[in-house]
């Protein structure tokens, strides 16, 4: 019996090598894989510096463009309140201009009549001075021949 216990201590042992031994190269290989996944986070902390420093730069970039864009969108209120005064100013001028245009209108309306007067008015003398012409004429038609009477004799 006693055989059988140093046969299973023995057993035990070889066992216990067999383990050590594996044990010895999962744990060598655990560190080449640690070391790999050093080096690997080495370079992500140095990409990553480049990146945080990137950002710095277009965060300061982005900044100094909106401080731009608002100063030219304050710039840009001023022109756009100017337009929209030029626009209030040929609204009224527009305004006043038809004003003009409807006094004016109502000007001839009110004149139509006043003129159409002047107009018969005139027709009536040209008609008179046509007349008294008409009938100047023939007197001196009749002169005209009694002259020329005259001077036959």
């Amino acid at each position: 019996m006693q055989i059988i216990l140093y046969l299973s201590a023995a057993l035990i042992a070889i066992a216990f090598f067999v383990l050590v031994i594996y044990l010895a190269k999962t744990l060598k290989s655990l560190q080449g894989t640690l070391t790999s996944v050093s080096h690997t986070l080495d370079g992500l902390e140095k990409q990553l510096n480049g990146v945080t420093t990137e950002t710095t730069l277009l965060l300061q970039k982005t900044n100094a463009l909106a401080e731009d864009i608002q100063q030219k969108s304050e710039s840009l209120n001023s022109v756009v309140e100017a337009v929209k005064d030029v626009g209030t100013t040929v609204s009224k001028f527009n305004g006043t201009l038809q004003n003009i245009t409807h006094s004016v209108d109502q000007q001839v309306e009110e004149s139509k009549e006043k003129i159409s007067q002047i107009v018969q008015w005139g027709n009536i003398l040209l008609e008179l001075k046509d007349k008294w012409q008409a009938r100047k004429q023939p007197k001196q038609e009749v002169n005209v021949v009694e002259r020329q009477r005259v001077r036959s004799h």
